[in-house]
């Protein structure tokens, strides 16, 4: 059965039944159709002491490791050993649902639903954002249109929208000829990459939001002068704009157990966390609550806990790191066509990848456990000579939960228990009083293993442009997810490798300097045979073909 069927079979509550098992009364909550709400800004839960359960995992494949699978399953796995636990994910993004990755959530008999409404449009808040962000870019060509008070000089601000589209990466605008119109380059971004996203989930307030968005630097004057979204009177439209959409959704498991999906940055290109405020109320709801940081634990993980933790003053009491055996062959050398079939040598060359996530966890001063996500072409031999490497290293489980839900899970919920009551000595990987270059070498060597790193020349200026606005501010290392290196073929890593520093943006809302390394994108293209060629609507008005 296609997972499609499986959402479609399960007998899903009124969102109301959902709100009201946890105790958030009508006036704070808004219905958007049967099964999903908005959960008003306004409440407040009255949990002190819940615990925070990170899921990551080792460097992605084009095989899917189910890592969004694996955090639903733990959360129904815990609720299905007793304790009170919630999900806090991420909104998928258009662009992966009809390029390359599909669906974002979940798979077999652990999914959020209502699968297709997530998968789309869900409650419009992405719609919103690329709403916002387009506005402010509307505003600033109007305001040059109209003599260019401020002095813009340079346009740092780019369009944004959710769909992949390659063509768009660079274009020509202000065209028609009109008087007053200034041509000029743009681009646009993906908007999961947009600065407005990431702005959004790591905002604390619709105060927090609206100073977040004043800070904006749209562009530079001739003396090199910031121009900000203030600048432009701009900020009040915008957070009206956003007002609704940062009112975190609330749906459901196929187990009918609580989720809250809001904010949704890519990990590679951004800093892949769902928003603080969701976070932040599923603390406030659950006993236990597992969310997830996106691609591997080099990218989603290091942000969530070098930029997220920090505005969120909690660290995570327990980290999952997903693996499967056939992803940890393919970082071994086997081609995606041959990882069904045994290869211990090749399993035991691809888990040096497992392994240096492992250490890298332990650096921050966490406790890690390994889930091992079980498929059919799995043998024993396989399960032992991985259980036989990780033996004394790190706890692991043996997961079930696509084909059995949360009692496929209850193995890894128990001993995510016991990692919860362990002590734990949290740090970052760097100081904020660094340098931008000593926090990037911080990541770059402790967490990718590189040798060095290596600057281009335009790097080196902007870095000088910005270095005084960026104090005490976190770096956002955008790099290719299949590599702890910036190559995204060099998967092995057994040979010494630099990082490569092409360009540095400073994202003042945001309140981080993204560096962007190797040949990394901020909006993604479609590949040859798109996603989108399968997804299509039936006779009887069913989505068909979102996996």
């Amino acid at each position: 059965m296609e997972d499609v069927d499986i959402a479609r079979s399960a007998k899903l509550e009124k969102i109301q039944n959902i709100t009201d098992r946890l105790g958030i009364s009508e006036e704070y909550i808004e219905p958007i159709g049967k099964y999903k709400a908005k959960i008003s800004l306004k409440f407040r839960g009255n949990k002190k002491d819940s615990k925070l359960i990170l899921v990551t995992a080792i460097n992605p494949t084009p095989l899917g490791e189910g890592k969004t699978t694996t955090s639903i399953g733990l959360a129904d796995g815990l609720n299905k050993i007793g304790k009170n636990a919630i999900l806090a994910l991420r909104e998928p993004s258009l662009g992966p649902v009809f390029g390359i990755k599909g669906g974002a959530t979940g798979g077999g008999y652990s999914q959020v639903a209502p699968m297709e409404d997530i998968n789309l449009h869900f409650t419009g808040d992405i719609h919103a954002i690329t709403s916002a962000n387009n506005l402010l870019s509307a505003i600033i060509d109007n305001h040059i249109f109209q003599g260019n008070e401020l002095g813009f000089d340079k346009v740092v601000w780019k369009r944004c929208v959710d769909l992949n589209d390659r063509a768009l990466r660079k274009v020509e605008i202000s065209l028609s000829g009109e008087k007053n119109m200034v041509p000029r380059a743009d681009s646009f971004d993906i908007t999961v990459a947009s600065e407005i996203m990431a702005i959004f989930c790591l905002t604390t307030s619709l105060e927090d939001l609206k100073r977040r968005i004043a800070k904006i630097i749209v562009g530079y004057t001739k003396e090199g002068k910031p121009i900000t979204c203030h600048d432009l009177n701009a900020e009040g439209s915008l957070t009206v704009l956003l007002k609704d959409a940062l009112n975190p959704n609330i749906v459901q498991t196929l187990e009918n157990n609580p989720a809250i999906i809001h904010g949704g940055p890519f990990a590679n290109i951004a800093h892949g966390c769902n928003s603080i405020i969701a976070t932040k109320i599923a603390l406030e709801l659950g006993d236990y609550v597992v969310t997830e940081a996106g691609f591997g634990a080099d990218l989603g993980a290091e942000k969530f806990l070098d930029i997220k933790c920090r505005k969120l003053e909690k660290s995570p009491d327990a980290v999952v790191i997903v693996a499967t055996m056939r992803a940890l062959k393919y970082h071994g050398g086997v081609s995606k066509e041959d990882v069904v079939k045994p290869n211990i040598d090749a399993l035991k060359v691809g888990t040096h990848n497992l392994l240096v996530h492992v250490e890298n966890i332990k650096k921050y001063g966490l406790n890690p456990i390994v889930a091992i996500n079980k498929f059919t072409s799995d043998t024993d031999e396989e399960i032992n000579t991985l259980q036989e490497m990780l033996e004394g290293k790190v706890e692991y489980s043996l997961l079930e939960n696509w084909a059995k839900g949360g009692s496929g899970a209850t193995d890894l919920a128990e001993k995510v228990v016991g990692i919860c009551g362990k002590p734990k000595k949290f740090k970052c990987i760097y100081e904020l009083n660094l340098s931008i270059e000593e926090k990037i070498e911080s990541i770059a060597k402790n967490i990718y293993g590189a040798k060095s790193v290596e600057y281009s020349d335009e790097a080196k200026q902007q870095i000088e442009k910005i270095r005084n606005l960026a104090k005490d501010m976190p770096v956002c290392i955008a790099k290719t997810q299949y590599s702890l290196s910036d190559d995204p073929k060099n998967l092995l890593c057994n040979k010494p490798f630099n990082i490569h520093v092409e360009s540095v943006e400073l994202k003042n809302g945001a309140e981080f300097v993204v560096v962007k390394t190797g040949k990394i994108m901020t909006m993604p293209g479609l590949p040859k045979k798109p996603a989108s060629e399968q997804i299509d609507i039936d006779g009887n008005e069913n989505i068909i073909g979102i996996f």
